[in-house]
């Protein structure tokens, strides 16, 4: 492992970026996986861990740059910002001169990114906000494509990315990066890490990292999502869902009904479009102009209903050396 300098703290104790290099003796592509970008997203921590102890890690060829805290003193404080309130993800590519964020992201990219040929970065959802496991990518560029479909998540989005995110740099770059959504921030979610962990080792594969399985023992094929959209409230009250993550919808359908504490007024939430659940609220209480359900616009939503099912299923149903986390 090497620690790389960040800054001092005000107590004068150092700040460190921990990166794992594991570098095999067959040459081959080298890839980052990274995590906890935003501090409060914790499932990839557990990922990395994972993946960095599974087997196939002395079978791998080129080299896997593992940094499962980007963010420390965000998770530290168990906060998606930073202590000055700045996200991370908004500060590349930043600067060697710049605050606190924008020194961190330009360390991550110039010590970590830039000697990569692929990257993988892991997210979760924000509180209370859980994510169904999905890829999002540029996939206009075809390795991010590639990379996305040999991944195995459910589903797949086209995403652009947004400014100041690491996205944006590698996309700039020509440094094909995916980034898994799963779960939800400050928990724990045991099929979405194992997804993750397996759709690392998928990638390994499509790149030439690690030998490619039997085509027979792939999963079910992921589904792609030309768009997404969050749908909101007009009024106030207590939201009580209708559908999950994962499940279908059709355009019209109650996905909610949010009434007021009393029960004198109540108004269904319809959905907007044809599509399946990828991201919710799951707190009940809601202002108007919340976004409650985020709806993944797909050609076939039902097939993609099974798809998510079949692949959390044999998630669950893998062989482990890890005690499942409940």
């Amino acid at each position: 492992m090497v620690e790389l300098h960040i800054a001092r703290l005000y107590t004068s104790g150092p700040v460190e970026l921990p990166v794992i290099v594991h570098h095999a003796q067959a040459d081959g592509p080298t890839l980052f996986v990274s995590a906890a970008l935003h501090g409060d997203e914790l499932n990839g921590v557990e990922i990395i861990r994972r993946l960095l102890r599974s087997p196939e890690m002395d079978q791998i060829r080129g080299t896997l740059l593992a940094v499962p805290i980007i963010n420390p003193l965000a998770v530290i404080h168990q906060s998606r910002y930073l202590p000055d309130r700045r996200d991370l993800n908004r500060s590349f590519p930043g600067s060697d001169k710049g605050s606190f964020a924008a020194r961190l992201a330009n360390l991550f990219l110039t010590e970590v990114v830039q000697r990569c040929d692929y990257g993988i970065d892991l997210h979760t959802g924000a509180i209370h906000r859980p994510n169904l496991p999905q890829i999002r990518a540029d996939l206009s560029q075809p390795k991010n494509l590639r990379m996305a479909k040999a991944f195995g998540a459910p589903l797949f989005l086209d995403s652009k990315p947004a400014a100041g995110t690491l996205r944006e740099y590698t996309t700039q770059q020509n440094i094909p990066v995916i980034l898994y959504e799963a779960g939800e921030a400050l928990r724990f979610d045991e099929t979405a890490i194992r997804i993750g962990v397996q759709g690392v080792l998928n990638v390994m594969q499509d790149i030439g990292m690690l030998d490619a399985q039997d085509a027979a023992n792939a999963g079910a094929e992921p589904i792609r999502a030309h768009s997404s959209r969050w749908r909101g409230i007009a009024a106030s009250g207590m939201l009580r869902a209708q559908v999950d993550l994962g499940e279908s919808v059709r355009r019209g359908q109650v996905v909610a009904v949010v009434g007021d504490p009393y029960g004198d007024e109540e108004e269904n939430i319809l959905a907007p479009a044809d599509g399946v659940i990828i991201g919710r609220s799951s707190l009940p209480l809601v202002h108007e102009g919340d976004a409650v359900f985020h709806l993944a616009n797909t050609d076939e939503p039902d097939l993609a209903a099974e798809v998510v099912e079949q692949v959390q299923a044999e998630a669950l149903e893998q062989d482990s050396d890890e005690p499942p986390i409940v």
